[in-house]
């Protein structure tokens, strides 16, 4: 959501018209409640594992928001369409295929997801933010763009305001752990990451910690840091993340795309425990190719328990010249114009493209 309308908002500052096809999450009407143009609702959802009813009614729902979308369309006709992938960008992108309307699909994960797969046979082009999804998408042209950043994402160092007087302001010059455990939250990281933490306040190693945990988790997390003494500031969900990445020495976090692609923008070294049950294990590979190049470490979740990521985080916070190699290479990953690239690129599938 936030990577589309990032797009949306670059292409209605070159004087163009955007219209948003949208799911009817709430996630999608959150991420939206900003936006001041026209909105479509795209009833539809993700198919789900295996054959049975659910299979059927997924489909069904999918034909009728591409019917949707085909009425919409032809009533007002795009000149391109610019599909984020996901269950959303079936209805829309059949509907343009039927009315002969350019598409560009956007591939977030260094593996392409079902619908991405499915999709580009009817795309023009389709941009990647991993160049290494181009190996899972034969004969199909494809371009490196990055994946664009929320535009509320920036380097602000303004500290969210204190929840009540015993909430603790974090102290300058102690070793600060950011955990995230994504959009979310993220239960059995939130647990791992909070014992280890404990137990390093307990060997009496200064450190300190900015955790997001998810509105289920903020509760217990929370009274558990107090307990302990450990000095940490407890978010069910932050808006200001620009201010919890530049506070932070190290991260500890899930390996989806939108968390790949901020900690560049930051420069901020991480531990990647991507998520077991992510579709395709779309998160190990992203967490790999963000190892390969130096960026970040990453360990498997059935791997990391409490006592090994003590230990982790106590030689991160002792080896500065390797923190400082890993903020280098993580620096390097920084893609700042993506939004950029992908409305340069939908603008280029209204304009005839010689060799393609």
């Amino acid at each position: 959501m936030f990577p589309g309308i990032a797009v949306a908002n670059a292409l209605k500052q070159r004087g163009h018209e955007v219209a948003l096809y949208l799911g009817a999450r709430d996630v999608e009407q959150f991420s939206a409640r900003d936006w001041d143009g026209p909105i479509v609702r795209v009833q539809a959802e993700g198919f789900a594992a295996g054959l049975s009813f659910q299979t059927l009614r997924t489909a069904y729902r999918l034909c009728r928001a591409a019917r949707t979308c085909r009425k919409a369309m032809a009533t007002s006709p795009p000149d391109a369409l610019l599909a984020m992938g996901g269950y959303a960008s079936v209805g829309p992108v059949l509907a343009a295929k039927r009315l002969n309307i350019p598409v560009a699909l956007h591939e977030a994960n260094a593996v392409p997801g079902r619908a991405v797969c499915f999709l580009a046979r009817y795309a023009q082009v389709v941009a990647l933010a991993f160049g290494e999804a181009a190996q899972r998408l034969p004969g199909r042209r494809t371009v490196v763009a990055g994946l664009p950043i929320r535009q509320t994402l920036t380097a602000n160092t303004d500290p969210p305001p204190l929840l009540d007087n015993t909430d603790p302001t974090l102290r300058d010059g102690v070793f600060t752990v950011l955990v995230m455990g994504g959009s979310q939250g993220a239960h059995r990281l939130n647990e791992t990451a909070t014992q280890a933490l404990v137990m390093l306040h307990g060997r009496g190693v200064p450190i300190q910690a900015i955790h997001l945990t998810g509105r289920k988790d903020e509760d217990f997390v929370r009274a558990r840091y107090r307990q302990a003494g450990v000095p940490a500031r407890v978010f069910g969900f932050l808006e200001n993340m620009g201010w919890a990445y530049c506070r932070a020495d190290w991260a500890v976090a899930r390996a989806g795309a939108a968390t790949c692609m901020e900690l560049p923008l930051f420069g901020l070294p991480a531990l990647l425990v991507p998520l077991p049950s992510a579709a395709r294990d779309h998160q190990t590979a992203n967490a790999r190719a963000m190892t390969a190049l130096g960026a970040a470490d990453m360990n498997a979740e059935r791997e990391t328990s409490p006592e090994w990521l003590a230990d982790y985080l106590a030689g991160c916070r002792s080896n500065p010249d390797r923190a400082q190699a890993m903020r280098r290479s993580m620096t390097e990953l920084r893609v700042e114009d993506a939004a950029e690239r992908l409305a340069d690129l939908t603008e280029s599938l209204t304009r005839p493209v010689r060799g393609v």
